[in-house]
């Protein structure tokens, strides 16, 4: 079974033979764990990582990417590994698919049917009056089939998504994760923080999933695509953000498994503290294996 190995300590990542080690300190003691490479789906790095080539060009032989996350829990960047399951045919369909633009719509406006359908069923399930997001059901949703681009398309699905916002308190039964406005750069408080690191670690899970496959990650539909960033794992994580992390998030505080001494803040920093980023991740995949998205991954902790 594969397993995804979150690292939240500082040290070093090396290989000594034909073993994958990872070297921290830990009370004072020098501590090395061994990682099985047959056994890794992928690598989550929160800490100070020191990682030399012998080390990556391992990590690539067996297909593995780390996806790096900086001091406040953010994403940074990936180490992906050539990509050995590729298709000329599939990628010609996938631009054709950009450049047709009714096409394109079809597949942009099917992302946000899903996240919408995802973000209703969460209010239904929460006991929300219906007619508190009768607006989301009756008139915004049925306007995203009207739309003609993107462009109109994400500022309904904006919409969308501030209206449900606004709904977050009266599920939310903590005082100390009140929500007054979506902020995401930065997050100013603890509520937007676990929204931002939350759809963070799930935009990395799409992307790994979708580096299994024969797409290429840089061709999107609804999302436009651009340089230096992976757009059609933001595609996808919209429908299973609504799914996965935001019922993730109502779970952890309305059963205090999170509080407000699992978050610092810094400047107008609000972050989770690594307390808080394991309970988080671990709750994170018993959800993924509850609902089987990933039934073959295990995740393990190292370091911290």
């Amino acid at each position: 079974m594969s397993r995804r190995f979150y690292i939240n300590s500082n040290g070093r990542l090396r290989r000594k033979e034909n073993t994958l080690y990872f070297e921290m300190e830990q009370d004072g003691q020098a501590v090395k764990k061994a990682l099985p490479i047959n056994d890794i789906d992928a690598i989550y790095v929160f800490g100070e990582l020191d990682i030399n080539t012998k080390a990556l060009n391992y990590l690539s032989q067996y297909d593995i990417p780390i996806h790096f996350y900086n001091y406040y829990g953010f994403y940074s960047g990936s180490f992906l590994p050539r990509k050995k399951n590729v298709s000329g045919s599939l990628l010609v369909e996938q631009v054709r698919h950009y450049l047709d633009s009714d096409k394109r719509q079809y597949l942009a406006i099917s992302f946000i049917e899903g996240a919408v359908h995802h973000i209703l069923r969460n209010l239904r399930k929460n006991g929300i009056n219906p007619k508190d997001y009768e607006d989301i059901e009756k008139e915004l949703l049925p306007k995203i089939f009207e739309t003609k681009t993107s462009e109109e398309l994400m500022a309904i699905e904006g919409n969308i998504r501030d209206r449900y916002y606004q709904l977050f308190n009266r599920i939310i039964k903590n005082e100390d994760f009140q929500m007054e406005k979506r902020e995401k750069r930065p997050p100013d408080n603890p509520i937007n923080a676990l929204i931002s690191f939350g759809n963070s670690i799930m935009y990395n899970t799409v992307l790994t999933e979708i580096y299994r496959t024969q797409l290429d990650p840089t061709i999107s539909y609804l999302h436009s695509p651009q340089e230096k960033r992976f757009s059609l794992s933001l595609d996808l994580a919209e429908i299973f953000k609504p799914f996965i992390i935001d019922p993730l998030i109502f779970s952890l505080i309305n059963t205090g498994q999170i509080t407000i001494k699992d978050f610092d803040k810094d400047l107008n920093y609000a972050y989770l503290n690594e307390d808080g980023r394991k309970k988080f991740l671990k709750a994170y995949e018993e959800r993924l294996a509850k609902y089987k998205i990933s039934k073959k991954i295990r995740k393990v902790d190292i370091g911290g």
